[in-house]
């Protein structure tokens, strides 16, 4: 439990700062990457995927709550290496990737604390920290975070399952070519700790000029993420 708690915090922490910091500083007011657009966005996330997977190793750097539900769902006897597959293992890692996302929320807002003090723009500020769709239509913004989370999350057991040698940049790419090919919608979370804890933090934190969290649209990146994960690993049992 140590293990999970330590890394997949740090690791999921990582990932969200590194994350959350190439969108604050692609979208927000008189920074040096202000409208560096989307693909700065996409190879920003990517790179966090890598740095966050390199430093949450020790507990199979899930990160993701539907790498781990999907991996439950693909009949996997082990998370990380010794980690066996069980209860409390799961929660564990569902609660760690959370916090971790949270935390790194708040660091990279303390990185950017002064362009959050100057934006008005209730909009950019939330996106800094959570997705939005393009077009608002919960069913289809649904099927859209299934379908690129299927894609993540069964890409990554096959990565499992097949020889490799490029470790960690083979998911960092494949989250790039993620959010170029199916980001567009929704803004890819593909992760619901990713968007949850960020969202909480937005609501937390003392930002001027940030309006609400849009907790009615909150429940797509997490239902459809786990939906997605779940259906990718049960894919894989056929593969």
């Amino acid at each position: 439990m140590a293990t999970i708690f330590l890394y997949e915090i740090a690791g999921t922490a990582m990932l969200t700062l590194l994350g959350g910091g190439v969108v604050a500083n692609a979208i927000l007011g008189k920074t040096k990457g202000n409208g560096g657009g989307w693909l700065l966005i996409n190879f920003g996330w990517g790179l966090a995927v890598f740095a966050g997977v390199y430093v949450a190793y020790k507990s199979g750097a899930h990160l993701n709550p539907a790498v781990t539900l999907g991996l439950l769902a693909s009949g996997a006897e082990e998370y990380g290496p010794g980690i066996a597959v069980g209860v409390g293992s799961t929660i564990a890692y569902l609660l760690a990737e959370v916090i971790g996302a949270f935390l790194g929320a708040v660091v990279c807002w303390l990185a950017y604390k002064t362009h959050y003090d100057q934006e008005q723009d209730a909009g950019t500020i939330l996106g800094t920290f959570s997705t939005g769709p393009e077009i608002r239509s919960y069913g289809w913004n649904l099927v859209t975070e299934i379908i690129a989370t299927f894609v993540l999350v069964l890409v990554i057991i096959m990565f499992g399952a097949t020889p490799s040698g490029l470790g960690p940049l083979a998911v960092a790419l494949l989250v790039v070519g993620i959010g170029a090919s199916l980001g567009g919608p929704t803004g890819y979370a593909i992760n619901p700790a990713r968007d949850l804890g960020p969202r909480i933090a937005h609501a937390i934190l003392p930002i001027p000029h940030k309006g609400g969290s849009d907790w009615g649209y909150a429940w797509v990146p997490i239902v459809g993420p786990i939906i997605g994960g779940v259906l990718a690993g049960l894919a894989s049992l056929a593969l």
